[in-house]
């Protein structure tokens, strides 16, 4: 790969199973309407431009992390009174889970040693795949979670509160990802090949932690006077009631906080594994 080597065949083709993943996630409720036109950019990107490898990483991420989104809704009617948004994934979502990632797609074009793009491409969906089943599985734990920062207890759903259910569902997603990173790139008999897995399973799970800590430290968190409750529904919650700002940087909701997730697992996993000269 690198230098904008990929085929015209390949692109084309990109294009049309990113149009086919996104109006099936559409249709399933996984996005709503902006969510699947984002989609579908993200998948010409890594699709198109990135092509096999790169697309079962985003497939293993974006189908794990919607279809229990969609088994454990059940457990989630009081986290979703807490949470920004609901289970269909709108762009901004979209773009905070699969932007960074398909940054690196778009780097490995660019660059002769795209072992780096390649293991911030995995790490960056590893902690998105993490956070998101921290939060699914966590949801089915009978202890409340604590908060990260100071190990008090916390309502399910609240920025920043962690279980060890759900601390053991993101390290599971993070493996995933890791092991169809490690099965699906070229790279399978280099002697390195293993410790770049190992790196981005662990720079996915760290990076679920930081996620954890910024929603407990600087993510904006809202009042409702009528519920009694936090939340970060903003200007309106779930009862119709107009919020009040309590805590937190006013800019800084949930979908930037995702991609601080991506990007810190990112770049741990860079760091890590030493660049792309360990790599190819």
């Amino acid at each position: 790969m690198g230098y904008l080597t990929f085929p015209l065949v390949q692109l084309l083709l990109g294009m049309l199973l990113a149009a086919l993943a996104a109006g099936g996630a559409y249709l399933l409720g996984w996005l709503d309407l902006s969510g699947a036109f984002a989609a579908f950019g993200v998948g010409v990107i890594v699709f198109g431009l990135g092509g096999l490898a790169w697309s079962l990483v985003l497939l293993t991420f974006f189908t794990s992390s919607s279809l229990l989104s969609k088994l454990f809704k059940g457990h989630k009617e009081e986290t979703e009174k807490y949470s920004a948004k609901g289970a269909r994934r709108d762009a901004s979502q979209v773009l905070a889970n699969g932007g960074l990632a398909s940054f690196f797609v778009l780097l490995s074009l660019f660059t002769r040693s795209d072992g780096l793009a390649w293991c911030g491409f995995a790490a960056a969906l590893a902690a998105a795949t993490a956070d998101t089943w921290a939060t699914e599985i966590g949801a089915l734990s009978r202890i409340a979670p604590a908060l990260i920062t100071t190990g008090q207890p916390v309502a399910k759903g609240v920025s920043g509160g962690i279980s060890r259910l759900g601390t053991w569902g993101s390290v599971v997603g993070a493996v995933l990802v890791a092991l169809v990173a490690w099965l699906a790139w070229p790279w399978i008999g280099n002697d390195r090949s293993l410790w770049a897995a190992l790196a981005i399973a662990f720079a996915g799970v760290v990076g679920s932690l930081v996620d954890s800590f910024l929603g407990a430290t600087l993510q904006s968190v809202y009042y409702c006077p009528k519920c009694d409750k936090e939340t970060e529904k903003s200007p309106w919650h779930t009862c119709g009631t107009e919020t009040i700002h309590r805590r937190g940087w006013r800019w800084l909701n949930n979908d930037w906080v995702n991609l601080g997730c991506t990007l810190a697992a990112a770049l741990l996993a860079i760091i890590l594994v030493g660049g792309g000269s360990l790599l190819g």
